[in-house]
């Protein structure tokens, strides 16, 4: 839902660690933001979209946040997509983010679909409330080797074809701050603006999931690339991830 906001910001957020630090991002900058949750057919999916609940509903209940918060199922079509995260026959891998085994996480075209629908809603809103709208999504230089669709050159060209494909298109403007950074940036950038809002740091990173293999209750493997890349992105940060795993 739209209001009259001056900074108005459309975020694509899975419920993850890199796009709920950019929703908080976002909220120290000062935006309205309007967050859409897209259901793609993950296995993980559900455990995200419970805790992006939960986090929403810290920040709008308890909080008092410029929020407004829509999930969108897209698992008919996604869920047939090739990639270890969508398809149960698929083994998801354990190692680094780096290595070569990884690329069978990429789940195909995803970030262009995303950024599509966003960019539809944020153009939307700019027409309607007449103002400039941001889009917004958490993507890293850490998922530049496997995933293409999280490089700058990707982004580069998707918006200028979003420009030349609608009208207004100069209202809707992309906003990708942690693009150049690591996820031990991002860890850090939450932390700092949790303390500027007067936001629980803990209480918000432990209702994130980046795990790709999550068992039954929900607790991060440890082991997976996600996992390794997270936690070592709170060692680079110096603070301790509050998420629970199963080796503890």
């Amino acid at each position: 839902m739209e209001n009259k906001a001056t900074k108005y910001a459309v975020l694509s957020c899975s419920g993850g660690m890199d796009s709920t630090s950019l929703l908080i991002h976002l909220l120290a900058e000062g935006y309205t933001v309007q967050i859409l949750n897209f259901n793609y057919g993950s296995k993980q999916n559900g455990w995200e979209q419970s805790r992006l609940d939960e986090v929403v509903s810290y920040l709008k209940s308890e909080k008092n946040m410029p929020v407004f918060y829509d999930n969108f199922d897209l698992s008919n079509m996604m869920g047939r997509f090739y990639s270890s995260l969508t398809d149960d026959e698929i083994e998801t891998p354990e190692g680094n983010y780096k290595d070569e085994n990884m690329k069978v996480t990429v789940v195909p075209n995803r970030n262009a679909i995303f950024a599509s629908l966003i960019y539809g809603v944020a153009l939307s809103a700019a027409k309607r409330m007449d103002c400039d709208v941001k889009i917004a999504m958490g993507v890293h230089s850490g998922d530049h080797t496997i995933y293409p669709d999280c490089t700058p050159e990707f982004f580069d060209q998707l918006y200028k074809a979003f420009a030349a494909g609608n009208w207004g298109a100069e209202k809707v403007q992309l906003y990708l701050p942690y693009l150049n950074g690591d996820k031990g940036d991002i860890v850090i950038d939450c932390h700092k603006n949790c303390e500027q809002l007067g936001l629980d740091f803990n209480y918000i990173m432990s209702r994130t999931l980046t795990c790709y293999k999550p068992d039954a209750e929900g607790r991060s493997c440890g082991k997976c690339g996600s996992c390794t890349e997270r936690l070592e992105a709170f060692e680079k940060a110096g603070l301790k991830d509050p998420v629970a795993y199963v080796e503890e």
